[in-house]
């Protein structure tokens, strides 16, 4: 058995109103999409990323997986690992290894007639995720809509909100808005913010330890850079609140780097940009001998069964951007039942492309 065919294709999928964080704005999310073939049986990844990702797969790790065993899986995340070593693997490249691993465990699984999360071992049976947006572009009444459809309508236990507005330069604004998050959402559901590295250390832990006292704020994302793991280090030192990052990993030797400086509570990982499934379970076995949670940032329908393969989980990001993409674009996408995400019984990751749907918004 010889894996026959590999393509990739991109688009550009607009958001349903203007979008911005601490230290960026859009209003538009890229996807590749990648698939693989072999035996008459197609598997299929993603990635949240730029369409060069798409160029990369085509140009670059295809014709290191054509023609080779589909069940060889990490020979075949070696191969692109080395092949794009020239081009620099962080970003672009990497995702772009995200989307094809992701499509080469799906293949795998459907050739074997399994749940993914079956096929890497099932250590829980289902996932516990967040409701993620509160985009700081929202006024008040779009930020409250949005936290009681993931906590009431949804019955999600928690909720986070972006802060750090205008790079740390509104923190009178970002707290009126955990205020209301927390006056939405009530005492019992936890309440989690995200700054995008968008304040200085000592800025950051003056606005947690006003952010636990007056909304009980448990999880602060990305206080600063998540390239300056000091300041990382600072701040969790110095708060009662869990410390988190590590979305803009893009190899798991980032996460040993995050680890090894007492940098986080928590690692996020994002399987679309860290290498895909194969990188993403040797992160969650590095945090676990370092007795660390790992997260799933973003994309909730892949992670699903990734995220069930590994105890130590903490929960999966339910992010507004992506889960709102994969509901439209996605045959078999999941819904929240109380706070979580349980895969299925179909082979694979249960997810097929809506590709004539979506044609309208090809870009390569």
């Amino acid at each position: 058995m010889r894996i026959e065919r590999v393509t990739s294709a991109a688009y550009r999928v607009p958001t349903d109103s203007p979008e911005g964080d601490g230290t960026l704005a859009w209003d538009a999310t890229g996807l590749v999409v990648s698939t693989v073939t072999a035996a008459d049986v197609t598997g299929m990844g993603f990635s949240y990323a730029s369409p060069a990702a798409a160029a990369v797969i085509k140009e670059r790790l295809a014709g290191c997986v054509a023609h080779r065993e589909p069940m060889d899986v990490p020979a075949l995340h070696e191969a692109m690992a080395r092949a794009v070593r020239n081009d620099g693997r962080p970003g672009i490249a990497a995702s772009a290894i995200s989307a094809l691993d992701i499509a080469l465990w799906d293949l795998k699984a459907r050739l074997l007639g399994l749940p993914l999360v079956s096929l890497l071992g099932r250590a829980r049976a289902d996932v516990p995720v967040y409701g993620s947006g509160g985009f700081t572009t929202y006024d008040d009444r779009q930020t409250a809509r949005q936290l009681e459809h993931w906590t009431g309508e949804l019955g999600i236990p928690r909720a986070k909100i972006k802060i750090g507005e205008s790079w740390g330069r509104a923190t009178a604004r970002d707290m009126a808005r955990v205020r209301l998050a927390r006056r939405v959402i009530g005492d019992d559901a936890e309440l989690f913010v995200d700054a995008n590295g968008a304040y200085t250390a000592k800025q950051a832990v003056r606005l947690a330890r006003m952010m636990v006292g007056d909304a009980g704020v448990s999880w602060f994302e990305e206080p600063v850079s998540s390239d300056d793991h000091a300041g990382l280090r600072q701040v969790r030192n110095m708060v009662d609140c869990d410390v988190a990052a590590g979305e803009y990993g893009y190899h798991p030797s980032y996460f040993a780097a995050l680890v090894a400086d007492d940098a986080v509570d928590c690692a996020q990982v994002d399987v679309t940009r860290v290498g895909g499934i194969t990188a993403w379970l040797a992160v969650a076995h590095l945090a676990a001998a370092h007795n660390l949670n790992v997260s799933g940032h973003c994309a909730p329908n892949l992670h699903a069964h990734v995220a069930g393969s590994v105890a130590n989980l903490s929960h999966v990001e339910y992010f507004w951007d992506h889960e709102r993409i994969e509901g439209r674009y996605f045959d078999g996408a999941l819904v929240p039942a109380g706070g979580a995400l349980a895969p299925g019984g179909a082979p694979g990751h249960g997810l097929s492309f809506k590709a004539a749907d979506a044609e309208e918004l090809r870009v390569a």
